[in-house]
């Protein structure tokens, strides 16, 4: 049983090594798209004309650097089994904001929203398989209760 929960976990996890390796090769692609999409609040505006100014480069490519870089970095920990608990819980947040952000069906008309609505509910499987990561960790330890025990 141990194999096939590692080979799961693996198999997991190259759906975030395709995509942020994705967005790392189409930085300019992705960061069209987080700007079409996300609605920079008015009172962080400054904060990012400082964060600009300092890196040399728009909010929003690096805002698609670090996006494809955490989706790299989660998804290798997650494979190799190391801090796979922080890591699962990490993507449920990240997954959260990008469904609200990229997946928003419910601002669509019925016959439109429905590829859309597809995307978001894949999205809720990865959260409930991410649930599943979190709570089972790296593995049983004898130190833990058992599973019937919590």
């Amino acid at each position: 049983m141990p194999a096939f929960i590692t080979f799961g976990r693996v198999l997991f996890a190259v759906l975030f090594l395709y995509s942020g390796a994705t967005k790392l090769f189409g930085i300019q692609a992705t960061a069209d798209m987080l700007t079409a999409k996300v609605v920079i609040p008015a009172v962080i505006a400054p904060y990012m004309q400082q964060i600009e100014t300092f890196v040399g480069m728009p909010f929003m490519q690096l805002l698609a650097i670090t996006i494809g870089g955490f989706e790299i970095l989660a998804g290798l920990m997650i494979a190799v089994n190391v801090l796979t608990r922080f890591f699962a819980i990490l993507l449920i947040i990240f997954i959260c904001v990008a469904t609200f952000y990229a997946h928003d069906f419910w601002n669509q008309a019925a016959p439109d929203n429905g590829k859309t609505l597809i995307d978001a509910l894949k999205n809720l499987s990865l959260i409930g398989a991410l649930f599943v990561i979190a709570g089972y960790g790296r593995g049983p330890r004898s130190t833990e209760p058992a599973y019937g025990d919590v």
